[in-house]
């Protein structure tokens, strides 16, 4: 089935656009007195599929710069400073006045409609029963996944366990926030009681892919345990004076080693179901070698690929409402060296040269730790020889940072110089589909043409599906696909993190870790550090593994989205988010002019941005809510 997107599912059932019917400030709104029209909403299979739909309609595009503050709202990407939208949370702009990226209403609307579909799908007299328990299973799924997102943003929420009666007074809609353990346990509660009567694999792929699974639902509790264990949540002594107004506190401020302990369970139920229905992690293998790929593109292309090859071995929950074609125009370069004026795609998604430097060496340490790398020399200048031609263009001269870097920093990164594979291109030596960048001041790809190209110097190459194709003019193909929400390597690395914080580091431990390193194209984990890094045992301890599994997180995952949470989860926000904004000197025409470090932008982060402000119209429409701290 595909899942249609609000709009449409809106405009073909007028039955459930009366749902909405009434203030949209009061979430906690009772359902509408139009019996009638709940019942005909409900009247056959047909009237209660499009509320299930509807249902689904409330997730999160993801990938989608109007719907998903992950993107553009941290500091994985830097846009003009026009820009605006979620861009303003990155500059710290944040309101409680409608607040950027505010969900608290329109989530809150979503859990009611569930609450809706669960309280009256048994009324619908053509379904078998097992399909009655499956969209039930569906529903309380959505609405465990609504409940978390609000918690992700906003901390401790009210639980609207069921939808309030038609005659209820105004003391049972003033509802209070309930404690953030409480909140979390009824997330899990929901889940658990999905899992079994979801089906294991989808039967039909043409008409439901997107639908949840038994895999997707155990996946997702595991995302859930894992933040629920996080620092942020679990032992959070910041939050110690957020309190109801009767007292009652909304975080415990103690540490809980169980809740990690209930990680490892749950990440390992994930994986035997993984393992069950045959997911593995995604490796490129081409029908046939039309083009007698290289080792090193085979490896960036299964890098990639993992992301924009649709329905791949390795996505085990794909969001079909996001669309994936605007973000790739977005952030591709432009190609085409005979309208070096054109504007097919923008390129204004630009990462800082702090995510240049976040990825690993060759040998698999960070760059300030290998100790053959020469980390104070990064931004000075190198000349690409024979060796280096598949990943900077022979001859070229580019910054030392650019060189010797590890397999995911060619797959996901384009920089002046750097080879990129796709788009039908060729390059000069006759390398079918390989060209290379030109990033200085007007060049190809450099800043100073209008409304397009980098803010740093650098693009982001791992969105962009290898065989779009940039044509003459503003002619550019793109191949979409639906945005991953959980990757295989992300429930690996999610695995890894839980053993680690429960027991230390051990061969488990290393064994999930290297299995997303070995398709990296890199050695272990041990092997690693123990040859090349200046901290040769860090891996041993559990503060030394678990700042390499956060470092292997926020490669792996680097431009999908879930570094900006992971950092608030880690409480490492505040940290990261205070250093400057920097790229090159874009301005300038020649290699040792181009290569010198330029603030862009001064970001500040304060305690009270780990979550979102409760609007003001939210607090007036009900006395009860408190405020988050700060705010």
């Amino acid at each position: 089935m595909k899942i249609m997107n609000k709009k449409h599912i809106l405009a073909g059932a007028s039955a459930v656009i009366l749902f909405f019917l009434g203030s949209c400030r009061q979430f906690l709104d009772v359902v509408p007195d139009n019996v009638a029209t709940l019942d005909n909403a409900f009247a056959t299979r047909i009237e209660a599929e499009k509320y299930l739909f509807t249902c689904y309609s409330y997730m999160q595009k993801n990938g989608n710069m109007s719907d998903d503050p992950s993107i553009a709202g941290g500091d994985e990407v830097w846009q003009f400073a026009t820009n605006a939208g979620y861009f303003n949370i990155a500059k710290g702009l944040q309101k409680v006045v409608s607040p950027y990226g505010d969900r608290w209403e329109f989530l809150f609307k979503g859990i009611r409609d569930c609450n809706i579909f669960l309280e009256n799908i048994g009324k619908v007299p053509d379904m078998e029963e097992y399909e009655k328990r499956r969209w039930i299973a569906e529903v309380k799924f959505l609405e465990a996944y609504f409940n978390f997102y609000l918690v992700k943003m906003y901390g401790p929420i009210p639980l609207m366990k069921t939808n309030l009666p038609i005659n209820a007074d105004e003391n049972e809609v003033q509802s209070t926030r309930m404690p953030v353990d409480s909140c979390f346990d009824y997330i899990v509660q929901l889940i658990n009681d999905a899992i079994g009567d979801l089906p294991l694999t989808i039967e039909d792929p043409t008409h439901e892919l997107g639908r949840i699974t038994q895999t997707i639902a155990l996946s997702f509790k595991a995302k859930v345990c894992v933040y629920a264990a996080s620092p942020l949540f679990n032992g959070n002594t910041d939050e110690e004076g957020l309190k109801n107004p009767d007292g009652t506190p909304l975080f415990n401020t103690i540490y809980s080693k169980i809740k990690w302990d209930s990680a490892v369970i749950a990440c390992r139920q994930a994986i035997e179901s993984c393992e069950q229905t045959g997911m593995k992690l995604y490796e490129y293998l081409p029908d046939f070698q039309q083009y007698n790929l290289s080792d090193t593109i085979m490896t960036q292309l299964s890098i990639r690929n993992s992301v924009c090859e649709r329905w791949n071995s390795e996505i085990i929950w794909a969001n079909t409402q996001s669309n994936s074609t605007a973000i790739q125009q977005l952030v591709t370069t432009w190609i085409d060296p005979k309208y070096v004026d054109g504007t097919a795609t923008k390129g204004q998604l630009s990462p800082p040269l702090k995510m240049a430097e976040l990825f690993y060496t060759r040998h698999g340490v960070p760059i300030s730790e290998d100790k053959t790398w020469g980390y104070q020399n990064r931004y000075g200048l190198h000349t690409s020889g024979d060796s280096d031609k598949l990943y900077v263009h022979e001859g070229y001269t580019s910054a030392r940072l650019n060189f010797d870097r590890e397999p995911r920093f060619y797959a996901d990164l384009g920089f002046d110089g750097g080879v990129w594979y796709g788009q039908g291109q060729y390059d000069d030596k006759k390398y079918m589909d390989l060209f290379f960048l030109q990033a200085k001041y007007r060049q190809r790809n450099g800043f100073g043409k209008p409304n397009f190209n980098t803010v740093t110097g650098y693009y982001v190459k791992k969105l962009v599906h290898f065989q779009n194709v940039i044509g003459t003019g503003n002619n550019y193909s793109v191949t979409p696909y639906p945005w991953p929400m959980i990757r295989l390597a992300d429930l690996y690395l999610m695995y890894a993190e839980a053993l680690n914080e429960s027991a230390g580091p051990g061969p488990e431990v290393y064994e999930y870790v290297n299995r997303v390193r070995e398709r990296a194209g890199l050695q272990s984990v041990e092997s690693s550090w123990s040859a090349y890094s200046t901290n040769p045992s860090k891996y041993t301890t559990k503060e030394g593994m678990r700042a390499i599994i956060h470092q292997e997180r926020l490669i792996e995952l680097a431009f999908e989205g879930p570094r900006f949470w992971d950092l608030r989860r880690w409480k490492e926000a505040a940290a990261e988010l205070n250093k400057p904004i920097t790229g090159w000197d874009l301005m300038q025409e020649t290699a040792p002019a181009y290569y010198r470090q330029t603030v862009i932008f001064n970001q500040t982060f304060g305690q009270k941005d780990y979550f979102w402000p409760i609007s003001e119209t939210a607090l007036t429409d009900n006395r009860s809510l408190v405020q988050n701290l700060g705010w």
